[in-house]
Order: C-alpha cells, then structure tokens, then sequence
C-alpha cells in the first residue's frame, strides 16, 4: 500500500491509483473532469471553524495540527479512509492548499500510513 498526497492543481497520474479529495470545500477554479476525483471524503477535513482559524498560517501549524488531530479522534470518516487505503495499492490524498507540507492531507497520510 502506498499513500500519498497530491495538490488537486497538479496534473492527474496513473500512478496516483485511487484519488480522494480531503478537502471540506471544492477547490477554485477546477473543475469536476480535470480534478479526476474518485471520492470526495470531505468529513475527514478540518472543522470550518478550524480551517478558518488556521488559514494556513505557519506559526499555527502546530497547534492546527494537535487541534486536527483530536477532531479526527473516533473519526468514522477517518476510519472510512483508512479503509480505502487497505483496499487500494495506490492512494493519493487530494488538498487544495499552496503549502505542500503543512496541510491536512499530511495529517491525515500519517496517521493511515
């Protein structure tokens, strides 16, 4: 099994295997045929009152990422997505944000992976 995580922006691969989107909102300016989206798992992204907060500011990385962390805590949508992982060979994560490193999507490959 391999996870990884993928800006939706960025053109679609064979080799991406099953693509999920883990975003709450549909990313700007793309639409539903480039994106080559399998699943949309928007119930595994941050809480709106969370990704407002965070508004992906890197001094609030951390605390974001505690924060994430235990609204995933008994997560059926996490547990949906580990599945997903099990049963595809490929899995990529799908995010929307500029920052490759600091985003949900990375959260949420750690803890499936």
């Amino acid at each position: 099994m391999a996870v990884q995580i993928k800006r939706v922006y960025e053109p679609f691969a064979e080799s991406d295997g099953y693509r999920v989107l883990v975003d709450r909102l549909w990313p700007r300016g793309i639409s539903k045929d480039r994106a080559h989206i399998d699943q949309w798992l928007k119930e595994v992204a941050p809480s709106t009152e969370l990704r407002q907060w965070f508004h992906h500011e890197e001094g609030k990385w951390h605390d974001f990422e505690t924060r994430y962390r235990h609204e995933l805590k008994d997560s059926e949508a996490l547990k949906e997505l580990a599945a997903l992982a099990k049963k595809h060979k490929n899995l990529t994560l799908l995010y929307g944000a500029k920052d490759e490193h600091n985003n949900q999507a990375a959260v949420l490959k750690e803890l499936i992976s």
